[in-house]
């Protein structure tokens, strides 16, 4: 189970990506194939397409730390610490309410306190594969 459990909190990272990709390409509809535009010719989605493609680079930041801990542990099962999958679902979690705080809002204190969590959950897998 606890194998599994990583592997499925990896795929869902992949499928919010997915979804981030999904989402840019609606935004940048309107200015690209002109689909959607507003009468005047503007991009309704103008404000989000930057927010969208910054989330997306961050998804590839930090992150790479939380797949290669995970590929670490899924080379060496009997290091799994039970704490491990609550980590990492805490990280993807925090991925997810990540993305909503950058591109939706442009609170910088709380996607600050998001950010951090994702860090520090990350930051005790690897703690917790050495120990």
């Amino acid at each position: 189970m606890t194998t599994e459990s990583l592997v499925l909190a990896m795929a869902v990272h992949v499928v919010w990506l997915a979804i981030l990709y999904l989402l840019l390409t609606v935004a940048r509809a309107p200015s690209v194939w002109n689909l959607g535009r507003r009468a005047d010719g503007s991009n309704p989605f103008s404000a989000y397409e930057p927010r969208i493609s910054a989330n997306l680079r961050n998804q590839f930041e930090w992150p790479v730390l939380f797949y290669v801990v995970c590929l670490l542990l899924l080379l060496d099962p009997t290091k799994i610490h039970p704490a491990h999958m609550w980590l990492a679902w805490i990280f993807i979690l925090g991925r997810i309410v990540h993305s909503g705080v950058q591109v939706l809002t442009s609170d910088a204190r709380l996607r600050g306190v998001v950010f951090t969590v994702n860090f520090l959950a990350v930051l005790l897998m690897w703690g917790l594969l050495f120990i």
